[in-house]
């Protein structure tokens, strides 16, 4: 959802004085040179050639993350276990519409990751990463060297993100679980401390760990390991007065706070997560940006996703967030309520302002289209999203309303989900998210 915006809630009661992992702490929290003794230390212990431990570490992680990372530490260490082929499943094509297996359709085997990423060809760069990781590429490619880990753990979050994006996350969850933990020290560096993977796969690795091992509680334990180390960041980063890196690792720190509620909803925790978010700094109205506007709308969805429909307007209302973000809470707040004729001109209202403005909003016309169904005008919903197509947007959320509405209409319906299929296929690939879809997208 594109909305965004700021929010406060009072608090139920004063602030204590004490700070947990996920607040950002003014205090150093503890000295870099005992931070890289300690990593020297632990990784003394660990074999250079040895793969980390599958045991999650119940005491603060012994590495931490220089941010930015401007040259790769020089380490020879072997990640080998890590280029098994046994490691990485076939992608069976027969999880996709035949239009898209069409091979006039499909990019060249040699096209370089990036340009398959730009495309929206998330399938096929997930394919050439694990080719590249196994040394299974074209010939004329030079093999993947065992030590090179900044390219390994590169391709890796190449491989892992574009699986969950082409809703494949089970297989993502089975190889991510040969990385083991993270947060050993075989995975820090010896001279400097600093973390040798990159932040975007560490955090993306904690969720799908925790659906591979089929541990719930994993992904808040390994959550607040993170952010335990980003505390520590951020403490360093203002001794040496580097205020670009504070203001990157409080914005890490806000969103593993996120993180965490989102894994207590997954747990069925929602009254949990709910707390959660109401305890951190922003949520009291102690930060301001960005952050908080990503707080406010998390709290109001979660407070919807609960059913507690006035407590959601309650965190984007009283001029917390500008009139877009308030009105469209307000609508899914009807909607949650079944009140589904105010929720249907609300929509429309906010549609019809926001063309006037040049902006076409797939969430705001899907929305709308369900309302148009539950009011009993579903031809009108379905040549609405026959319009969103035309218009190439084209997300999992509004291929499945429609089939639906197929589904609802037509004694056709396999022959329109075909149909539909077709030009979605013909869609210029880059014209905006993942070109390739599923066979769950059109519902056959």
């Amino acid at each position: 959802m594109p909305f965004t915006n700021f929010f406060r809630i009072a608090a139920s009661r004063p602030r204590s004085s004490t700070k947990g992992p996920l607040d950002v702490d003014d205090n150093p929290l503890a000295s870099p040179t005992g931070l890289v003794t300690q990593a020297k230390r632990l990784s003394g212990t660990t074999s250079q050639n040895a793969s980390p431990r599958t045991s999650l570490s119940q005491t603060r992680s012994p590495v931490r993350t220089a941010a930015p990372r401007s040259e790769t530490p020089v380490l020879k260490r072997d990640f080998s276990f890590l280029l098994k082929p046994e490691i990485y499943h076939q992608l069976s094509p027969l999880t996709i519409p035949a239009p898209f297996r069409n091979p006039t359709r499909q990019p060249a085997s040699d096209t370089p990751i990036p340009i398959l990423l730009a495309a929206g060809h998330f399938r096929a760069a997930a394919i050439a990463a694990a080719q590249e990781l196994t040394g299974t590429s074209s010939p004329s490619s030079p093999p993947l060297l065992a030590t090179d880990y900044t390219r390994i753990f590169d391709l890796l979050y190449v491989r892992l993100s574009c699986l969950c994006l082409i809703d494949a996350v089970p297989l993502a969850a089975q190889e991510a679980k040969a990385l083991e933990d993270l947060n050993s020290a075989f995975y820090a560096d010896e001279n400097s401390g600093a973390h040798l993977a990159p932040w975007a796969l560490r955090t993306l690795v904690v969720r799908l760990q925790t659906i591979g091992f089929g541990d719930p509680r994993r992904a808040v334990m390994s959550y607040y390991e993170l952010a335990r180390e980003a505390r520590a960041a951020v403490a360093r980063a203002a001794q040496r007065h580097d205020h670009s890196a504070a203001e990157l690792w409080k914005r890490r720190l806000v969103d593993l706070g996120i993180r965490v509620a989102g894994a207590l909803v997954e747990m069925d925790d929602l009254a949990g997560a709910a707390a959660h978010l109401a305890s951190l700094a922003d949520a009291k109205g102690e930060g301001e940006g960005p952050d908080a506007a990503r707080l406010a709308v998390c709290r109001a969805l979660l407070w919807l996703h609960i059913g507690d429909v006035e407590a959601a307007r309650r965190c984007v209302g009283n001029g917390a967030v500008d009139g877009t973000v308030s009105r469209v809470v307000d609508a899914l707040a009807d909607m949650a309520d079944g009140e589904y004729e105010g929720a249907l001109g609300k929509w429309r209202s906010l549609r019809e302002e926001m063309a006037r403005d040049g902006t076409k909003d797939e969430m705001v016309g899907v929305n709308l289209a369900v309302c148009l169904l539950y009011t009993g005008r579903m031809p009108e919903g379905r040549d609405l999203l026959e319009e969103l197509v035309d218009a190439e947007q084209t997300s999992h959320t509004l291929l499945f309303n429609l089939t639906t509405m197929y589904e609802l209409c037509s004694d056709r319906a396999k022959t329109l989900k075909m149909h539909l299929a077709e030009r979605v296929a013909d869609i210029e690939p880059g014209s905006g998210g993942g070109w390739e879809k599923t066979n769950a997208d059109f519902k056959l």
